[in-house]
């Protein structure tokens, strides 16, 4: 098996970037606007991710390194979508 299709077949499916994106379309919402932000912790800077839809704002559970910022934003993406799916319109 090449390594081409060995990581082509790992995939999981769309991301929670992805998920909310179209939530918010099925919804006829503005799309989401996701924020980073950080903060100087010593030495280094931990870095985290806000959302916002429907003026609502949802922020990441967690602080990342910064190589891992797009896990900031899934974070965030799931934090939302979760509330989203709850809401009632």
């Amino acid at each position: 098996m090449s390594s081409t299709s060995s990581a082509s077949s790992y995939t999981s499916g769309p991301s929670w970037q992805e998920r909310l994106e179209e939530a918010c379309r099925d919804a006829q919402i503005m799309p989401p606007t996701f924020q980073i932000v950080s903060d100087r912790r010593g030495g280094r800077t931990a870095w985290s991710s806000q959302v916002t839809i429907r003026g609502q704002m949802f922020a990441a559970r967690y602080w990342y390194d910064g190589k891992n910022l797009n896990n900031a934003k899934e974070d965030a993406a799931e934090c939302a979508l979760n509330w989203l799916s709850r809401a009632a319109w």
